[in-house]
């Protein structure tokens, strides 16, 4: 998902030192679609309760989030809004895929295939309505502030980031840079030091413009891309010249949707300028209700992971406030 600019950007490598007191923007989506994609049992089935309701993003959301707060990081969680009518073809896309992918991976575990299944697996994964409430749910009674976005949420991660409120966005698409978020930190949700990556657009040596140009002619979530043109050849072509018209000359934009609209919707998104981030309390029994009671979660392992983050919020007052 997202734009794909890995082969033409390069990070830089940081560790968790780097990031204590700093806050980051979460785009929550692409989050729990990591956790709902990687928190998985060995043939690639989802964490379960005993109703068979999946679970996986509220381990990833109580577990490894609390693992990062403890080291001294700010956490605000940014959710999508409604999307742009153009996303709506991609939507269905993607549908079908996970589809798809449900079909092979039942297949892979009828004739033992472990490792292919899991692979299947990880492509299925969806976001329901019911999995996003219980997310909000939980980072609530966390303490955390939920900001629901207008549009995209790694675009109201970059207004949060613009307006000096957040440090970076995290998320592990490159969309945030076009949106205009000045930093972007990725696998910040794999907890392990030596996978944090850190882009600033002003170290890329491209404006945010021609980043966007070169987003539309490999492919963006709302279009397919240029036929036969790859980062490194976009990059090329937007070395030329940063003019919009210029490019659209050079390329056969084959797609129902203008590139100028598009182009424009990256330049300037539907966000909420008025948008509140406020720092809750800690909840303990609300947290072991939906967790334990609910989702029957271990209430020793979650006491645990709730006396760590009273711990930390009781040292450090700053955590939970700018």
């Amino acid at each position: 998902m997202g734009v794909n600019l890995s082969s033409i950007i390069e990070p830089e490598k940081v560790n968790f030192d780097f990031l204590i007191g700093k806050t980051f923007a979460v785009d929550s989506y692409n989050i729990i679609y990591q956790f709902l994609s990687s928190i998985r049992q060995q043939d690639g089935t989802p964490l379960m309760d005993e109703k068979g309701r999946v679970t996986s993003h509220l381990s990833g959301l109580f577990y490894r989030t609390i693992n990062l707060v403890s080291k001294g990081i700010n956490l605000i969680f940014v959710f999508d809004g409604e999307p742009p009518d153009f996303k709506k073809q991609e939507i269905e896309r993607r549908k079908e895929i996970r589809e798809e992918a449900k079909e092979k991976w039942e297949i892979a575990l009828k004739e033992g295939k472990t490792e292919e299944a899991k692979k299947y697996a990880r492509m299925s994964s969806s976001i329901s309505e019911d999995i996003i409430e219980e997310s909000k749910l939980l980072l609530s009674y966390l303490g955390f502030p939920v900001v629901q976005a207008k549009c995209e949420g790694e675009a109201q991660c970059a207004k949060i980031c613009l307006d000096g409120k957040a440090f970076a966005t995290a998320s592990q698409d490159f969309d945030s840079l076009l949106f205009g978020s000045p930093k972007t930190l990725r696998n910040l949700s794999i907890s392990r030091a030596e996978s944090l990556e850190l882009i600033e657009l002003k170290k890329t040596g491209l404006s945010r413009e021609q980043l966007i140009l070169i987003g539309l002619l490999v492919g963006t979530d709302y279009n397919p891309g240029i036929k036969g043109i790859g980062p490194k050849k976009a990059l090329e072509l937007v070395k030329k010249t940063t003019s919009l018209k210029e490019i659209e000359k050079k390329v056969n934009w084959d797609f129902e949707i203008s590139m100028e609209t598009l182009y424009n919707f990256f330049l300037n998104p539907p966000v909420f300028e008025d948008y509140k981030i406020e720092f809750g309390k800690l909840e303990p029994e609300k947290i072991k209700k939906l967790l334990c009671d609910e989702h029957n979660f271990s209430e020793e392992r979650v006491q645990k992971f709730i006396d760590k983050l009273g711990n930390k919020k009781g040292k450090q007052t700053s955590l939970f406030g700018f």
